[in-house]
């Protein structure tokens, strides 16, 4: 029974939260079965992530040790201090965390989501997508029957489901697009803003609500690549790859990057893009560059949303019917 006008029960039901807790043991079995080592990262770190797509948490800290500002961020992915472990030889590590990510809520999005996060070193992109697979099918045996898994290059996928190159269309004629199929851009967005922004919204407004099943998409956009490595094709493209399961976009994974040099460029471009958004400059990883300067051991890796792949398993129509809590109970 509610209680004056607080929701106090939780958002999922408890034989949600039973297959929950069932999918979360099933994903540790198979990694132990792999000799994958899971690890634990701070939540809590002096630096955050410059991508301009995510905005951080902040939260003031004045105990020992404390940055200079005062200021610490919740993590929006456990991947640099996991990229720290790999450098001192940890070998293939796996966690299971909760992380952060301001701005973000919806059907699809809560603030503070489960994200398992992975890497193999050793392993290029095929065996981790192929490892993707067998995850899915393991943790989802006997809850749902997965069709066999569809494969695309990013060129192609634009191709059948849009009309238009998605590498080397401009903004103009992704915008035609987006009007040919009925979709309005957001107001004030012009031909002048940046393409992957005009490619994202055909992304989500066209092409995901028309995949079926699951399907892996690979070869993006060389400007996306951030922490991949880029494969110098015509036109250059991203050695990183995304996984859905009928349209929800389930997990990111990169062939990663270890040059240094390369990594702080676009770390600095990124800020650079957040100053001209009018968005706050992050302060940068220097552990993670530091770690990427003593080496980073050739890998793989890949983060999937865990209460995402929740939503796929029960046919949940938002996120929160997975959640024991989400944000308007928390």
């Amino acid at each position: 029974m509610m209680h004056g006008t607080h929701a106090w029960q939780p958002s999922a039901s408890l034989d949600t939260l039973r297959m929950r807790a069932q999918l979360l043991a099933r994903v540790r079995q198979f990694f132990a079965q792999r000799a994958v080592l899971e690890v634990e990262t701070p939540i809590l770190s002096a630096a955050a992530t410059p991508a301009p797509h995510l905005d951080s948490f902040a939260v003031a800290y004045r105990g020992p040790h404390a940055p200079l500002a005062g200021r610490l961020y919740l993590h929006t992915s456990p991947e640099y201090p996991m990229k720290r472990l790999l450098a001192a030889g940890s070998g293939n590590i796996y966690q299971l965390c909760r992380v952060f990510r301001d701005g973000e809520a919806g059907a699809r999005h809560n603030p503070e989501f489960t994200l398992l996060e992975w890497y193999r070193v050793g392993f290029g992109l095929a065996q981790l997508i192929e490892e993707v697979e067998h995850l899915l099918r393991s943790v989802l045996a006997g809850v749902r029957e997965l069709p066999m898994a569809v494969h695309y290059r990013y060129r192609d996928l634009f191709l059948q489901y849009a009309g238009v190159d998605g590498l080397t269309a401009g903004a103009s004629e992704l915008r035609a697009c987006l009007n040919r199929h009925g979709h309005r851009p957001p107001a004030g967005m012009t031909d002048a803003d940046d393409v992957d922004t005009w490619r994202d919204l055909v992304l989500t407004h066209i092409i995901e609500p028309q995949l079926v099943g699951l399907v892996f998409v690979t070869d993006y956009p060389a400007s996306q690549a951030a922490l991949a490595r880029i494969v110098a094709t015509t036109p250059p493209v991203a050695a990183r790859f995304e996984c859905y399961l009928d349209g929800v976009e389930l997990a990111n994974g990169f062939h990663e990057l270890s040059d240094v040099a390369e990594q702080r460029r676009r770390f600095e471009q990124e800020n650079a893009t957040r100053a001209v958004a009018g968005r706050p400059v992050m302060p940068l990883d220097e552990r993670l560059l530091a770690a990427l300067a003593n080496g980073l051991p050739e890998c793989s890796g890949v983060a999937l949303g865990f209460d995402r792949l929740m939503v796929c398993a029960t046919d949940a129509k938002r996120i929160e019917e997975v959640l024991a809590f989400g944000i308007e109970r928390a």
